[in-house]
């Protein structure tokens, strides 16, 4: 009869366990993948923001948060009101939840200025021809690396032994987040799916470290200068994870734009662009969003990776 007892009070402890780790989990996933205050889905044609008659049309500025929106639409919105003084013209903010996402509003020209990420930008195939505009630098590099975590109290000592475990993604055109996981898998003949026992998305940086600080996932990619931000801003939760690894240095995410804006007002957007950090009042605004300031870009820093992600495509296609 005490046998039995304990497994009984043994089996309601699992279930217990189960059910808060799926409640946790749940609670991530439904924080990444709501509508967040402001977001604006363009697969919903009538929320897109109306021009009166005899207006100026907005210049339509969009971007998806590399952090939780909560955490950066604020930075953006700032810096799209800033645009729109220094240019002289109405301007619309949209943000979109995932790289992909805005990826097929680029695409489909429904955006005249994008902040997308390394893999979104080196991912594009759509129709409408798009200019680099500037690039992100920040601690005096255009430069950043994919850090592996694991909680700090895991013993997983490198990405070998994250085989079989369950793996967090940020998102499917995130390099640091996904791409360069696969590039490095790719080298060895395996996929994600084959790696790892499970994976998931977290669709943010900082929900990827804090997945892993509660257990929710064995390990994460993720960007080298977000970890650096949430250390300075929340070490605690910087506190939980352990640095394993990094992967190979890739070129920041670049802002890009229509190719067939005005060629005057893409030069005067050049101009906004790279001199946004001699504000001393947008310096705070541009450092909460991690930037430091735009530099001019350099199309060649993309050039391989897109070669590697066109043959990642071709593999799985196969």
């Amino acid at each position: 009869m005490a046998g039995t007892a304990a497994r009984r009070m043994v089996a309601a402890g699992l279930v217990r366990c189960f059910s808060l780790f799926f409640c946790a989990l749940c609670c991530l996933l439904a924080a990444g993948c709501s509508d967040e205050q402001g977001f604006i889905d363009f697969s919903r044609r009538a929320e897109t923001p109306a021009v009166q008659e005899g207006a100026a049309k907005p210049l339509v500025i969009a971007f998806a948060p590399v952090m939780s929106p909560e955490e950066t639409r604020q930075s953006y919105q700032r810096m799209v009101e800033y645009i729109a003084e220094e240019i002289g013209r109405p301007t619309a903010i949209v943000q979109k939840r995932s790289t992909g996402e805005l990826n097929r509003l680029v695409a489909a020209g429904e955006a005249d200025i994008a902040f997308l990420s390394t893999g979104a930008y080196t991912a594009y195939r759509g129709q409408e021809p798009i200019e680099l505009l500037a690039m992100v630098e920040t601690g005096g590099t255009v430069l950043y690396r994919t850090f592996l975590i694991v909680a700090a109290d895991s013993s997983i000592q490198d990405f070998a032994e994250l085989r079989g475990r369950t793996f967090a993604f940020v998102d499917p055109l995130s390099h640091s987040g996904r791409l360069a996981v696969d590039y490095q898998l790719l080298e060895e003949g395996l996929t994600p799916e084959q790696y790892f026992s499970r994976t998931f998305y977290t669709y943010h940086h900082d929900k990827s470290i804090w997945a892993v600080a509660n257990h929710l996932a064995d390990g994460a990619s993720i960007d080298n200068q977000i970890y650096d931000h949430i250390v300075e801003t929340n070490p605690q939760l910087a506190g939980k994870v352990r640095i394993i690894g990094d992967l190979a240095v890739a070129p920041t995410g670049p802002v890009v734009m229509r190719a067939n804006l005005p060629e005057e007002e893409k030069a005067r957007l050049r101009e906004i662009f790279y001199g946004m950090a001699n504000d001393a009042a947008m310096r705070p605004v541009l450092q909460a969003a991690v930037i430091d300031r735009f530099v001019a870009p350099d199309a060649s820093l993309y050039e391989p990776l897109r070669q590697k992600y066109l043959e990642h495509e071709r593999l799985q296609g196969e």
